[in-house]
């Protein structure tokens, strides 16, 4: 694929997300409007896309298992370098590692990467396996270290936090979507066309509607590039060019994934920082200022460079 065609491939990705920052920025849509659509996205419009997809999908094919040990294999490599560079500059709060961490690896799934496949691909059947093992594994962790590191007798003991927080994890829409559909899959469980003909409605409408708040939600909050640290560049960098490129040597020379397979979990790598990093960074007073940097840059340099990614898997 040239790179006239990637080009060709992201216009409408460009178009949904450009149209929310400009709206954002001449406020004729307010910014704060980016919750109402991100939220319907999120609870509603990305866990009918997920569930009608799955429920139809082979499941032998959708879950190769060489290519998510693989990625697993790279998403363990790069969870250890962060964390090691972390600790390496002085940071041992462990709910400051575990951000940091969540900030160099997770990846921004129901707004950002979703959409871009279905537009590139048109599916985003390869990223549901990654979806449910980032949440299922890699959120975990990073819940378990933030829990555990939480103070305050108000938020009850270790087991009981933790608990918490991995059933809060696990009942997501999104995560209850994915298994719901794999369920009913495996048991063959006749669903009405009618319904799935309603999901397929509503999902169809998840990658605009996603791009469009992510648009909202950055041309509101504006960009800051002077004030950018050596420690937001280092995470970005991570981000978009070093964990990709882990994930190409990992899957494709230890795993032999090859193919199609390697390019998707390439692209999946490259994809941003999630906007969850805030969500968590507000919800357990860590690094909440730094968060809302890296969510946004990670996702601009993302955007800039999908284009050469995409360029380089597809020669």
């Amino acid at each position: 694929m040239g790179g006239a065609a990637a080009l060709e491939k992201l216009v409408p990705v460009l178009l949904a997300f450009g149209g929310g920052v400009l709206l954002a920025r001449r406020k004729i849509v307010p910014a704060e409007a980016s919750k109402v659509f991100s939220d319907y996205a999120f609870l509603f419009a990305v866990p009918c896309y997920l569930f009608g997809n799955i429920y139809a999908s082979d499941l032998a094919a959708l879950f190769n298992w060489r290519a998510i040990g693989g990625y697993a294999g790279s998403a363990a490599l790069a969870v250890a370098a962060v964390a090691v560079a972390a600790v390496a500059h002085g940071i041992r709060e462990p709910r400051v590692v575990a951000l940091r961490v969540m900030a160099g690896v997770q990846v921004n799934t129901a707004y950002f990467a979703v959409p871009v496949f279905i537009t590139v691909f048109g599916t985003a059947a390869p990223i549901f396996p990654i979806l449910l093992f980032q949440v299922c594994v890699l959120s975990l962790v990073v819940i378990a270290l933030m829990e555990l590191g939480r103070a305050g007798p108000a938020a009850g003991g270790p087991a009981r936090r933790l608990a918490r927080a991995v059933g809060a994890s696990l009942t997501t829409p999104v995560v209850l979507a994915c298994n719901a559909g794999i369920l009913l899959n495996l048991l063959s469980v006749k669903i009405p066309a009618v319904v799935l003909d309603g999901a397929a409605f509503v999902g169809d409408s998840a990658s605009p509607v996603a791009l469009f708040a992510l648009g909202l939600h950055l041309g509101g909050l504006g960009l800051d590039l002077r004030g950018t640290t050596r420690e937001e560049l280092a995470l970005v960098g991570f981000k978009c060019l070093a964990f990709p490129l882990l994930t190409w040597a990992v899957c494709g020379m230890l795993f032999g994934v090859r193919g199609e397979w390697l390019a998707y979990l390439v692209l999946i790598a490259a994809m941003p920082t999630p906007q969850n990093l805030f969500i968590f960074a507000q919800r357990y007073d860590v690094g909440v200022d730094l968060s809302a940097s890296l969510v946004i840059k990670s996702s601009l340099v993302s955007l800039l460079l999908l284009p050469l990614w995409l360029q380089t898997v597809a020669a």
